[in-house]
């Protein structure tokens, strides 16, 4: 496969996933400290600490998924992938790219009223997403002509 032309990540939710996960760990590892401190009238063990930071790193975790989402496009057609699924599309499949009003993120057009969402090119990156939108529509306008004769 040649090189990607486009490779697009979103910005601020990946931030803002990093900074949710980074929350978690902190507040759990508190809690955990906290656990055999606090008089509760509950003995608490370090097996109840260590499961307190175990719950933070599982949260953490899935708030890292949605730091996942990439879209990417080049000759041979549009590789998709969102926080649990990746999917690679051929050129004479895609029909456009849109970004419905008021959806938090684009989606790929396929035949038969169906799509892919690209949850890569998100509402809240503002000049970003409308930068990578531009762009996949310049490469569809190139790759997608090209398939269709």
């Amino acid at each position: 496969m040649s090189a990607w032309e486009m490779d697009v990540r979103s910005k601020r939710s990946a931030r803002y996933a990093m900074a949710v996960a980074a929350v978690f760990v902190l507040v759990f590892v508190v809690l955990a400290v906290l656990l055999r401190s606090s008089a509760t009238g509950v003995y608490f063990r370090l097996i109840d600490q260590l499961a307190m930071v175990g719950i933070g790193g599982i949260l953490a975790g899935g708030a890292l998924l949605l730091t996942r989402p990439r879209l990417r496009a080049n000759a041979s057609g549009v590789s998709v992938r969102n926080a649990f699924t990746e999917r690679f599309v051929e050129w004479d499949l895609v029909r456009g790219l849109t970004f419905p009003d008021g959806a938090a993120w684009a989606r790929i057009e396929l035949p038969d009223d169906e799509y892919i969402p690209a949850m890569a090119i998100q509402a809240n990156d503002r000049e970003y997403a409308v930068n990578a939108v531009r762009k996949f529509r310049e490469l569809e306008s190139k790759y997608a002509e090209a398939d269709a004769e």
